[in-house]
């Protein structure tokens, strides 16, 4: 019966029929006309969760909460989290995963409604949560997203009316902490208003919610157009859409930008999102999409403006996914930064400028463009791996101040107020 506590050993074979009256389709007529070595399923567990295991030679395959999952006997002894295999007051590994003999299988296996019992050859005995297992479990991790975001054009975030946090709230009370990266997690994006127009106040409000990432920039940067750094950012030009920092190992997370003071015209900040746009390429032309994700690309940044003399070079695809759900997590696009293409064979070339064209193409739909206009006392904070930003010409005195934050140390304060990040 399916609500029968069952306790099934590896030493004893046989079928257990699904409910009574009622005989699996799989299940032999004669078990003992079946082999020994031939895996058999396991049923256990209430009907409404219906779990199922079998053992095979080097894995252990176990249905549960409509997941087909399956388990190698070295992965299922290292992951044991009893008190001498793994440290619950620390959260880390005890056992040395190298002493795991490698052909290591389980003396017996029992299954209950919530609990999945091995006992290992030296009588160790490991247990695991079925929920635990099917959240952990490749195939669990598959159909999750690591970061849930609302993709979005111009249309999309306005009609989303997505709000301001208050400079007060934002320092002061948790709450309004936890509504504003809530806000920048979902979209890349989120702006703080009633903020004093100085770069100390702005360095207060960026180090609220992170470290702030010191660069060849410096810590908080300040500019204007006097052109004092080798970069077209310092300058009155108009800047096209673009992540910055592509030529660094790993691009700077963050970026934080507030309008300290403009005297002039003109000035407005682009914003697009790269992932809605990357969404676009992979439904109309997936073998792009993987094209993009596949081909590696250098990005250079060299300075000899008076006493900055860097060469950085950073490596890597335009898009940056997790390779078990092909979930997008960075996007490296800046065509200002990115150096000769000697990374790609002729044969790969010609597609690749292809696919870089049609990524292109949707970055620059007039209804993927969200125009800003920065002013004194607001801050905008830009997920650099995922929203790119760019500037129209300006005229007169225009003042930014500014500065790049540590991704982890962002995602550190959001898990700890409880966001999913």
């Amino acid at each position: 019966m399916w609500g029968r506590r069952l306790a099934c050993l590896l030493e004893v074979p046989g079928w257990l029929s699904g409910s009574a009256g009622h005989r699996s389709p799989w299940l032999p007529r004669d078990r003992r006309t079946i082999p020994a070595a031939v895996p058999r399923w396991h049923h256990t567990a209430p009907e409404s969760l219906r779990c199922a295991w079998q053992l095979h030679g080097d894995h252990l395959e176990l249905r549960y909460a409509n997941t087909l999952m399956r388990f190698d006997f070295v992965w299922l002894r290292d992951h044991c989290r009893s008190a001498s295999c793994y440290n619950a007051k620390t959260n880390q590994r005890s056992l040395d995963t190298a002493s795991v003999d490698l052909a290591i299988k389980p003396k017996a296996v029992r299954v209950d409604e919530t609990t999945l019992f091995l006992t290992w050859p030296d009588g160790h005995v490991t247990r695991y949560g079925l929920e635990w297992l099917v959240k952990n479990s490749y195939e669990g991790q598959k159909q999750q997203v690591m970061h849930p975001r609302i993709l979005w054009n111009a249309d999309i975030y306005r009609q989303a009316q997505v709000p301001s946090v208050d400079c007060r709230s934002f320092l002061e009370t948790d709450e309004g902490l936890k509504e504003f990266l809530q806000n920048f997690l979902l979209y890349g994006i989120a702006f703080v208003e009633n903020v004093a127009p100085t770069k100390e106040d702005t360095e207060i409000l960026a180090e609220r919610i992170s470290l702030i990432r010191e660069t060849i920039y410096g810590r908080m940067w300040y500019f204007t157009s006097d052109f004092s750094r080798g970069d077209t950012a310092y300058t009155k030009l108009a800047l096209d859409r673009h992540t910055d920092t592509t030529y660094f190992q790993e691009p700077c997370g963050i970026q934080v930008f507030h309008c300290l003071k403009h005297e002039g015209t003109g000035g407005r900040t682009l914003l697009v999102d790269g992932f809605y746009a990357a969404e676009q390429v992979l439904r109309q032309a997936p073998d792009q999409f993987e094209l993009l994700s596949k081909v590696p690309l250098k990005h250079e940044y060299v300075e000899n403006v008076g006493g900055c003399h860097n060469h950085m070079i950073g490596v890597g695809p335009v898009l940056n996914v997790y390779p078990w759900n092909n979930e997008l997590y960075l996007i490296r696009y800046n065509n200002y930064d990115r150096a000769v293409i000697n990374t790609v064979p002729y044969d790969v070339v010609h597609r690749w400028y292809a696919a870089h064209r049609t990524l292109t193409a949707e970055l620059r739909r007039p209804e993927n463009e969200l125009w800003v206009k920065l002013k004194p006392g607001k801050a905008l904070f830009v997920d650099n791996w995922r929203v790119l930003h760019g500037r129209e010409a300006f005229t007169g005195y225009r003042q930014l101040c500014g500065c790049y934050l540590t991704r982890d140390d962002v995602l550190n304060t959001a898990r700890l107020l409880g966001l999913q990040a």
